[in-house]
Formats: C-alpha cells, sequence, structure tokens
C-alpha cells in the first residue's frame, strides 16, 4: 500500500497498530533507527514494549506494542516549543521539526505525553518524523515496510475509515466461527 496517490499531493497520515498481529520483533525499530541514521547510544524513534495482561483465570497474556510520535493533533510538543522548531504539516498532518532552530531547552520534551523527543548529540531535538521524505516519493515508511506480521499500517486518511471497518469486521467474523 502506497501513502500518496500517484500524481496528488501527499495527503493526511495515520498510522495504525494491529495489537493482536504485533510479535515484538523489533523489525521496526530497526528499520527506524537504519532509517534515520541513529547513533547507538541514542534511544530510537520507535520503540517496542510489552505488557502482562492477567485474566479472571489467572492465566497470562503478554501483549506488545511498538510506540513513536503519536503526531498528535494538538500536539503539545509545537505548542511548547518557543522557537517554532516543531510545527505541524497541513498537508500530512505529521509533526515535522527543523532542529536548526532548536535551542535544545527541552520544553517539547516536557509537553509530550508520550516522551517522544530525544536530543542528539549536539544537544537538539530529533524525533520520527513519520517519514516525510519516503512518503512524499509515495513509498511506506520504513517502520511499516519491514513489519513481518503486517500489525503496524500506514494509510491515508480516506483508506483510514475503510480499513478499520475491514479489520472490525475480520475480528468479528472471526470470534463468530470460534
Amino acid at each position: 500500500m502506497q501513502c500518496k496517490k500517484e500524481g496528488s499531493a501527499v495527503s493526511k497520515i495515520i498510522f495504525d497498530l494491529d495489537l493482536e498481529l504485533c510479535c515484538s520483533c523489533g523489525a521496526c525499530a530497526v528499520a527506524c533507527m537504519d532509517q534515520n541514521d541513529t547513533p547507538d547510544n541514542q534511544r530510537a524513534f520507535r520503540n517496542v514494549f510489552e505488557y502482562e495482561d492477567r485474566t479472571s483465570d489467572e492465566k497470562f497474556y503478554c501483549h506488545y506494542f511498538s510506540v513513536s510520535c503519536m503526531h498528535c493533533d494538538d500536539a503539545p510538543c509545537v505548542m511548547a516549543c518557543p522557537t517554532g522548531c516543531i510545527q505541524k504539516d497541513n498537508e500530512t498532518g505529521l509533526t515535522l521539526y527543523d532542529n536548526s532552530v532548536c535551542i535544545g531547552c527541552r520544553s517539547c520534551s516536557m509537553a509530550c505525553p508520550f516522551s517522544i523527543p530525544v536530543f542528539d548529540k549536539n544537544g537538539k531535538m530529533v524525533k520520527c518524523d513519520g517519514c516525510y521524505e519516503r512518503l512524499k516519493h509515495g513509498m511506506e515508511p520504513a517502520c511499516v515496510r519491514v513489519c513481518p506480521t503486517g500489525a503496524l499500517k500506514c494509510y491515508r486518511e480516506d483508506e483510514y475509515e475503510k480499513a478499520s471497518i475491514r479489520r472490525s469486521l475480520t475480528s468479528i467474523t472471526s470470534l463468530i466461527k470460534r
């Protein structure tokens, strides 16, 4: 699936993670680090976490989720940045940054409820940009491209509702067949 229609502008982008399909392989995080030339001593822009869930009959289940910048509609990091380093891209809805104007005050990091912004060796903020350059060229973000189970997807806004409904119907159908 391409996140850009041929011959058209990039439309608003939505990342979607199917928790039932995520196997915690970390391929998304590795692809992100490779795409962004992330140094070994810096936290990746995308990370995979595990949490355990206990049912009423005392069985444990592990769930995994891949987390990166949520590209919030009303992004607190954008509002907190005193220099305008972080901006919303009107075309894609992504939260982008220009760290050449970053003063390293860490206001963005303190404002982000997910603690997403990290700081490079020069004290400048860096974070997931949704693989903006890849999207502009009609390619999927690196993390989505390498997900072996298809748990991580990228949709154009106009595709998302249809895909979400399809996934819900598939889940309901599988429950009925049990």
